[in-house]
Order: C-alpha cells, then structure tokens, then sequence
C-alpha cells in the first residue's frame, strides 16, 4: 500500500512537525493532566508500523498499545493524517545530522547510504509514504542537509547536486524496498521463496525447453554470475536447510539480490557523480 503524506489540515500538521507550543499542548481541561504527550502518542504509533506495518495502523490500534481509547488521542494529534506526519519525520531523527568529510566525499555516501538501508530495513513502512508528497518537516529537512553537506564538497553546481541526490535516494530506498516486499511476501503469501522457486521457476525447462534460444541474453545473464537461486543452490547441494527460504546467513535469493544491486547501484552512481566532477572541473579551467 502508499501512503500520501501530507493529507491531514495544512497549519495543524506544519505546528506539531516544528513543535510550536501552543499548537502541541492539549486543550485545556479540568482535573489532572493524562499522561499522555505528541511524542508518546508518536513513538507508539511508529512501534505499531514497525511491529504490524501501515496497513495495521489506526488510531485506535496507537490508544490500545497505549491503553487509552482513541478518544484520548485527539487531544493531542488531529487524526491519522497528522500522526502519519509526524511519525514520518520523527523515524527520520534517528539518522546522523551530518558526516565527516575527511576522508573524503565518496566514504561519506557510503556511510550516507548504508546508514539509508539500516534505517529502511528497521523501519520498512517508510518506504510506502510517497515521496510525491514530502511531509516537510524538520527531521526531514535535517536528513536532506546532511546529505548536501557530502555533496558540499564535491564542488558540482546545483544542477548536479540535485541529480546525485536523486539518484542516490533511489538507489538506497529501491534496494531496500526489494527486501522489505520479500519480507512481507512470505508472509502474506505464505509462501517461502525457495517453495515459489520450486514451484515457478523450476517448471521452466518444462514448459519452455527452447528457454536459452529463445532468451539467450537474459540465460547469459543468469548464467554469468547471477545471485544464486534456491534452485541452483539445491543443484549444486548446497541449499540446506533454509525455512524462510534462503542461504548466506538466513537472507533470501531476493534479499542477496537486492544487497547486490544497492552496492552495485551505489558504485555506479559514486562513478557517475566522479565522472560529473571532473567535467566540472575541465568546464573550469
């Protein structure tokens, strides 16, 4: 499923991301205060995404994990839309709010983007808020300034600096929106991958036994140096015993797949983004 930032009121969303204080205290009420706060209500909403994923997400859902009834929780956030927000830019503080340059701007993207695929992998619903709509908050705000503080460096012009940032982000949410789909496939499907192997892939040389001749770059390309199937590993008597339907450690043909293409697809972009500095730099002189 996506979900679309930025639904709930405009002015009551933008006070509780920037934290102004009128706008985030509780309407007044006799009697003691609830123990109750944005942050609170924040936090257990994002252990709810993280535990059950969007689709589980409710305010009702966040006022059980809190043991008050949803009720409770509209003194605080105006509904789902906002908490949706706020959660979004709140997951987003736990990345570092900038990186050392010193030994150089190449091994600060790697650490930029491995940090991504950590932060992607803990918190998977992230991937499903579109991006067609940021939420512009100030987590949000932060994460892009420590990027741009890499780039800083690179001395490329704004043009340039705004094609690396989106080539980067698409490398890094990409890949580790490839494993978190194979996740949550077996589990909706319940399926492993190597029992969707088995049953798919394997009926190949069956039902198309012209397969190479007819494809030959895709057999080419499977041939020369693919990550390994459930399949293959099975053929070579390696597959083992893999319950959720992979090797190397418990990870799936997918999962090795998706690592493969993130460091792949981050050197080429690291290439590229070297390859536009030299130009630069000629354009210079």
């Amino acid at each position: 499923m996506t979900v679309f930032a930025g639904q709930g009121d405009p002015r009551r969303s933008m006070d509780l991301l920037w934290g102004r204080t009128e706008a985030a205290a509780p309407h007044a009420r006799p009697g003691p205060r609830p123990g109750l706060s944005v942050e609170v209500i924040v936090d257990a909403a994002i252990a709810v995404a993280d535990a059950e994923g969007m689709a589980a997400l409710s305010m009702r859902a966040v006022g059980e994990r809190l043991g008050r009834t949803a009720m409770a929780l509209y003194t605080y956030v105006p509904g789902k839309a906002e908490l949706v927000d706020l959660m979004y830019d709140r997951a987003l503080a736990e990345l570092p709010a900038a990186y050392e340059v010193s030994a150089g701007w190449r091994a600060a993207l790697v650490a930029w983007a491995e940090d991504g695929w950590a932060f992607y992998l803990r918190h998977p619903w992230m991937l499903q808020v579109s991006q067609a709509r940021p939420v512009l908050g100030p987590n949000e705000y932060g994460v892009l300034e420590a990027l741009l503080g890499v780039l800083a460096v690179t001395g490329l012009d704004a043009r340039g600096v705004r094609r690396a940032v989106a080539a980067l982000s698409s490398v890094v949410r990409g890949a580790a929106g490839t494993v978190a789909e194979s996740r949550q496939a077996v589990r909706a499907t319940g399926l492993t991958e190597e029992q969707w192997w088995h049953g798919r892939a394997g009926a190949l040389p069956e039902v198309a036994p012209g397969f190479a001749e007819r494809f030959p770059r895709v057999a080419w390309l499977d041939a020369e140096g693919a990550p390994e199937t459930p399949e293959t590993a099975e053929a070579d008597g390696e597959a083992g015993d893999r319950s959720d339907g992979g090797s190397d450690g418990g990870a799936s043909y997918l999962e090795r797949a998706a690592r493969e293409a993130f460091e792949g697809g981050l050197e080429l972009v690291l290439d590229g983004i070297e390859a536009a500095i030299a130009r630069t730099a000629a354009r210079k002189r």
